[in-house]
């Protein structure tokens, strides 16, 4: 019987074990190519730029050398109001975001309401080509050379699953790698698959799944190692959360050998008939 009881403590001990191998970052594994220490390794070539969306977020400053030409197209108390500069935001999600409350918003057809200009359609057009639109209408205006700069107001992502923050993140960079957005949503827990993280883009007319592996260090030159606007990331837990967390492991040993020393200690009892 005490073989028995050590043999149930040794099993429950092993299934309930995380291996390394399936948590740590960065792997040269088996089934890819080997990659040294200090060695050079060079983006993935991606032939994408985002394409705004309705409901995107992005921010437009106007500059002049004479800022009464400009001063024409804030709103009255806000904060920008007093320069010339405007900050367009737009509900893409939920979460904190200080220019929504100060800014406008891209409508579900994709077009944006500044005074003077009136509505322009700015989705379905890269940052440089939406920029370029708000110039052409903003030169009907003026003589004078008035600069337009637009821009995605920071990278806005939903994490979903495994992560020990979930829901919609910001990131105010041009540019962020997947680990930019894992430090960003407190990293993921102990019980996350990282071999087999989800990543959902949106793409101009639709969307993909795509399936990354972050115990892999190919991932670097991978062409999902930088995230885009709207992306979302989903980590699936792994089995072990049946009998208890990585977090909670003693506990559940403790329960389990507690709960088996309890029914031996009975059954001993009946068996002797006391």
């Amino acid at each position: 019987m005490k073989h028995l009881f050590f043999f149930a403590c040794i099993t429950l001990l092993a299934s309930s074990c995380i291996s390394n191998k399936r948590i740590t970052y960065l792997q040269n594994l088996s089934d890819s190519t080997a990659i040294g220490l200090n060695e050079f390794i060079p983006f993935a070539e991606v032939d994408y730029t985002y394409i705004l969306q309705p409901f995107d977020i992005v921010q437009i400053d106007f500059a002049s050398a004479d800022p009464e030409l400009v001063a024409g197209f804030t709103f009255l108390n806000s904060p920008q109001g007093a320069g010339a500069r405007i900050g367009i935001g737009g509900g893409g999600g939920g979460g904190s975001d200080p220019l929504y409350m100060s800014g406008y918003s891209l409508d579900k057809d994709g077009m944006v309401e500044i005074p003077k200009l009136g509505k322009i359609k700015i989705s379905g057009l890269s940052e440089e080509q939406a920029k370029v639109a708000v110039q052409q209408e903003i030169n009907k205006f003026f003589k004078e050379e008035v600069f337009v700069r637009l821009r995605m107001a920071g990278i806005r992502y939903t994490t979903l699953g495994e992560f020990n923050s979930v829901g919609v993140q910001i990131i105010y960079k041009n540019r962020a790698t997947l680990f930019d957005a894992l430090a960003t949503a407190g990293e993921t827990s102990l019980l996350g698959k990282k071999n087999k993280m989800f990543l959902i883009r949106q793409y101009d007319g639709g969307t993909k799944i795509h399936q990354i592996n972050l115990n892999d260090r190919a991932l670097l030159g991978s062409p999902w190692f930088f995230i885009q606007p709207n992306d979302i990331l989903y980590l699936e837990p792994m089995k072990i959360r049946q009998i208890g967390t990585a977090d909670n492991l003693t506990a559940s040993l403790a329960l389990f050998a507690g709960l088996f020393a309890s029914t031996l200690l009975i059954f001993n009892l009946v068996s002797r008939g006391i």
